[in-house]
């Protein structure tokens, strides 16, 4: 369920009052309940048809937004930077596979965000754009480190540099959920969370069983 749609359990029903003269004039006579599911976390909560008029998420973007697109751009370049040598450094194929699917998510997203950048007028990072405060990048030592691996410990190291790299989108993607305004980036921002946890999940199994 997506974090910022509404869905309606109950269609006011309109009664036409008859005009003379004139066609008649739609008045909404239904106080049908909208329920409004609440951020990651929280409970729905039931919204009556006034509320409900004004709940509507915004399809303006507000700083929020455009920080996000702009971080999770960087963040995501970093992802398949590392990703990259995975298919002829890495001894396993299972993350070789992972390593794939990665950069097969992540490199369409990019190019969506760049696009929506571009449509709100703002500026898209250029490729040397660095910001290693953002949550679960890796820096430059443990960049070079994982280029230099090979084998085992490649799998190793990419394993453990990724679960913080994901970790780190899914809080940022709480952040846009939570500060956030306009639809279509809450709405990526969910998809990021929901998917990047999974492959957690999978990469701790990973590690577990290695």
């Amino acid at each position: 369920m997506r974090a910022a749609s509404l869905i309606v359990i109950a269609t006011a029903a309109f009664a036409m009052a008859a005009c003379s003269g004139g066609p008649a004039t739609p008045t909404a006579t239904s106080t049908a309940p909208v329920i409004a599911p609440g951020r990651p976390g929280e409970t729905a909560r039931t919204l009556n048809p006034s509320e409900a008029a004004t709940a509507v998420p915004s399809p303006t973007a507000n700083a929020a937004d455009v920080l996000f697109m702009q971080d999770m751009i960087v963040h995501h370049r970093q992802a398949l930077d590392m990703s990259t040598g995975a298919a002829t450094r890495a001894a396993s194929d299972t993350v070789k596979r992972l390593a794939a699917r990665i950069s097969a998510a992540q490199g369409p997203e990019i190019n969506a965000m760049i696009r929506w950048l571009r449509e709100q007028g703002q500026r898209v990072p250029d490729h040397h754009a660095q910001h290693h405060t953002m949550p679960g990048m890796a820096t430059p030592e443990q960049l070079a480190q994982l280029r230099a691996a090979s084998g085992a410990e490649f799998d190793r190291l990419y394993l453990q540099l990724m679960i913080a790299h994901h970790m780190g989108a899914i809080t940022m993607a709480a952040d846009e959920l939570e500060k956030g305004s306009h639809i279509y980036v809450e709405e990526l921002a969910q998809d990021i969370s929901v998917s990047q946890a999974a492959e957690v999940n999978r990469m701790h199994r990973l590690q577990t069983s290695g």
